[in-house]
This record gives C-alpha cells, sequence and structure tokens, in this order.
C-alpha cells in the first residue's frame, strides 16, 4: 500500500469525525485549543485503535463486522442528534448544553459512533499484509488533525449563530448516521 492509497482511507476514515468535530464546536460555549485537542485525541485515538483490533481480529469476522456496523453508527448518531435536536428546540438561550459536552461517556460513544468502520478497514488491512503500526498511526494522526480544526471551525461559527447551533448540529448527526446507513444498504 502507498503512502497515497493510506493517506486516502485515512482522509475518508476521518470524514465522520471531523463533521463530528464540527458539531462538538458548535455545540461548546468557548472552543479553545485544549478542547479542541481533546476532541481530536478522542477521535484520533478511536480511528487509530479500531483499525488496529480488527487487524488483529482477522478476516473470519469481516462478514459478521460488516453486515451491522451501519445499524450501530446510525442508532449512535442519530440517538446524539435527537437529543442536540431537542436541547436546541427547548430553549434557544441555554448556555449548559451536554452535547458540547467533553465528558467520557459523550465522547467515549461519539468515538465510538465515528470510527465502527475503521474496524473492518482494519480486517482488510490484515489481509492485505498492511505494516499496521505506521498505518494505524497515520490514521489516528490524520482523524486528530481534521477533528482539531472541525472542531475550531465549529466554535467559529457557533459564536456567531449560537441560537441555532444546537439545532444545525444535532440535524447534522442525524443526516450522517442516516446518510451511512443508506450508503451500507445501497441506497445511495
Amino acid at each position: 500500500m502507498t503512502i497515497i492509497e493510506l493517506f486516502l482511507i485515512a482522509v475518508g476514515l476521518s470524514m465522520d469525525a471531523f463533521a463530528v468535530a464540527v458539531c462538538k464546536g458548535l455545540a461548546m460555549e468557548d472552543v479553545t485549543f485544549e478542547k479542541a485537542s481533546i476532541v481530536g485525541l478522542w477521535f484520533g485515538g478511536f480511528q487509530a485503535l479500531m483499525p488496529l483490533i480488527g487487524y488483529f481480529l482477522g478476516t473470519q469476522f469481516l462478514d459478521v463486522i460488516s453486515s451491522y456496523d451501519h445499524w450501530i453508527a446510525f442508532i449512535l448518531l442519530s440517538l446524539i442528534g435527537i437529543n442536540m435536536i431537542r436541547e436546541g428546540l427547548k430553549n434557544e438561550d441555554c448556555c449548559d448544553v451536554e452535547s458540547g459536552s467533553l465528558a467520557f461517556k459523550t465522547m467515549f460513544t461519539m468515538a465510538i459512533a465515528t470510527s465502527i468502520d475503521a474496524l473492518a478497514v482494519g480486517v482488510a488491512f490484515g489481509s492485505l499484509r498492511v505494516n499496521i503500526f505506521p498505518a494505524v498511526c497515520f490514521i489516528g494522526a490524520t482523524t486528530f488533525t481534521l477533528s482539531l480544526i472541525g472542531c475550531k471551525a465549529g466554535g467559529f461559527f457557533g459564536a456567531k449563530y449560537k441560537s441555532k447551533s444546537e439545532l444545525a448540529g444535532g440535524i447534522i448527526l442525524f443526516l450522517l448516521g442516516l446518510k451511512i446507513l443508506l450508503e451500507h444498504l445501497g441506497v445511495l
């Protein structure tokens, strides 16, 4: 596998995390470099961990994982998105938004939801005999960088459009989950 192929895979895997990081930034009251880095570390860490796990699980589980990974991602992103929409509609002036939280439970759920497809990529890496450690480090670093940028960008727009940011973030997450589901069902 060439570095260009690995880069394209890393960017492709990072897109879900980037979109969710933008939503996190939208929901946060003040997006500092430290907060954006925490988001990047969660998403980058899981994007590196999941292919590593997939690689070691081996190709015998590929059929089982690929048959329902889209449902897991859809359910998790939809639940998070619906909660954000509900919070956005409840009170426009509310500053205490859970979706902007960096709490363990919130970030763990989002990191799993955005990296589930990377597990199947790891299984594929095993069958391709990819040098796994440099590959997962590259994927993790790419996701970290794009997530940090996405979170800061979301914070910039959230500061300008604070009253609607929670609602927009929830809609984006729900649509992202729906997109994942429809792609895997062959509709898109």
